[in-house]
């Protein structure tokens, strides 16, 4: 006899959504997406297969976060050249919840469990003039105790580099897969397929490159609704915070960009800097935004081995801090030999 309506956030819509996740420090100070920078880091090729170049032969990435609380993101690749097959690579993503607590309806605490999710990636590329294509095949599984599943995905992607002018664009179709096991029979949860697409430019007489990548292209409506933002009654607008200035197209615009820096001194030192505008609208709060939305990291790179790190603002209550370690193996091997 009484009926409520309800809106909350897009959450809950697909199944294994860590892979959306950033996995290195670089990607996580660009402000979480960018899959057109090209400068030769094998992280970037999670973010876009077609990032995988030759110039990575035998690399090696490390990262690791403390994700939020007690949940601990990590992730490691590894490139390899054949002469003839082209550049391959191999990476382990994983996700790992913590721990919980096992208790009957009445609270006895009878153990405790982990529950965790994997992604073992191989990924392929292959050059053609001033394009590069690739893909990655992933394995999925989820581990939550009682409840298991497992799945498969692909991503495929497209680069295109122009050295004269400095300029950089690429394309990404990520997860395009499906569940094998399920959480529950019957039930098969759909992936969260995303389609990209990025620039970057370099400026020619400074160290200074920008980028600007578009992300769930698929999905048009990410916005939605609160009491706690704009009412639009009768076509009347009352603005109570920065977000529903911009109106609601402008806002769902917005929501689909993202905007990254990057300051690279001689391949040596680099300052990366990101702004996610869908991250802060969701997660800052009212008249608290502070720095919610923006990351920021750094790196420093020797022959042997770089170290980087970033942090990104996700809400008031603190950072997410990634480390990330890469080794060029060639380097090391040829020192000591």
């Amino acid at each position: 006899m009484v009926c409520l309506s309800a809106f909350s956030q897009n959450g809950g819509e697909k199944t294994y959504k860590f892979l959306n996740i950033p996995t290195s420090s670089r990607i996580s100070a660009l402000g979480g997406f960018n899959i057109s920078h090209i400068d030769g880091d094998l992280s970037f090729v999670n973010a876009n297969p077609a990032m995988l170049t030759a110039d990575m032969n035998n690399q090696f990435v490390l990262s690791y976060t403390n994700y939020v609380s007690d949940i601990n993101l990590g992730y490691a690749i590894y490139a390899r050249n054949f002469e003839k097959a082209g550049i391959f690579s191999a990476g382990l993503q994983y996700l790992n919840y913590g721990k919980f607590y096992n208790t009957t309806e009445t609270g006895e605490i009878l153990g405790k469990f982990n529950a965790a999710d994997y992604a073992i990636n191989i990924s392929y590329a292959y050059p053609l003039k001033k394009f590069n294509f690739g893909g990655t095949f992933k394995t999925i599984v989820s581990d939550y105790w009682e409840a298991t599943s497992f799945g498969v995905a692909v991503d495929l992607g497209a680069t295109y580099k122009d050295t004269a002018s400095l300029f950089s664009a690429g394309m990404a179709v990520k997860n395009l897969g499906f569940q094998i096991k399920r959480y529950t029979k019957g039930v098969r949860e759909g992936l969260p397929i995303d389609v990209q697409l990025g620039i970057t430019k370099k400026f020619r007489h400074a160290p200074f490159s920008i980028s600007l990548t578009a992300i769930d292209l698929v999905n048009w409506s990410l916005r939605y609704e609160s009491s706690l933002r704009t009412n639009y009654d009768n076509g009347e607008e009352r603005q109570e915070n920065f977000f529903n200035k911009l109106g609601h197209a402008g806002d769902e615009l917005m929501r689909h960009f993202v905007i990254g820096a990057d300051i690279n001194i001689k391949n040596v030192f680099y300052i990366s800097l990101g702004y996610n505008y869908r991250r802060r609208a969701e997660l800052a709060l009212a008249n608290k935004g502070k720095i919610v939305g923006f990351s920021a990291g750094f790196g420093l790179c020797l022959k042997k081995f770089s170290i980087e790190y970033s942090f990104s603002s996700y809400h008031i209550a603190g950072p997410v801090n990634y480390v990330s370690v890469k080794i060029n193996l060639d380097n090391i091997m040829r020192k000591n030999g």
